[in-house]
């Protein structure tokens, strides 16, 4: 069963190479989407997969790399886009 979400991470999450992170997971996992620092300091990611591996990402994103101290993690499900790969936008 595929799913889509799209999560709103909030804490030290930029500079500590959040996005890199999340990006060599989601595509160890084969799960795509993207991610990307918003303006207000939190990481924007949209996740879409199996939805097993999509559930890992999500815990995998809560915890995030050694420097980052996640504070939130906002979910919200989302309708399937059919990304190709996992990338890293920037602003």
């Amino acid at each position: 069963m595929k799913k889509s979400v799209r999560l709103y991470i909030t804490g030290i999450v930029q500079g500590v190479f959040f996005r890199l992170f999340v990006k060599q997971s989601a595509e160890k996992l084969d799960v795509r989407g993207f991610v990307r620092n918003l303006e207000d300091g939190r990481v924007e990611a949209f996740l879409e997969g199996d939805a097993d591996k999509v559930n890992q990402m999500i815990e995998i994103c809560k915890k995030g790399p050694r420097h980052a101290q996640i504070r939130d993690v906002k979910i919200k499900l989302e309708t399937f886009q059919d990304f190709r790969n996992f990338k890293v936008l920037h602003i």
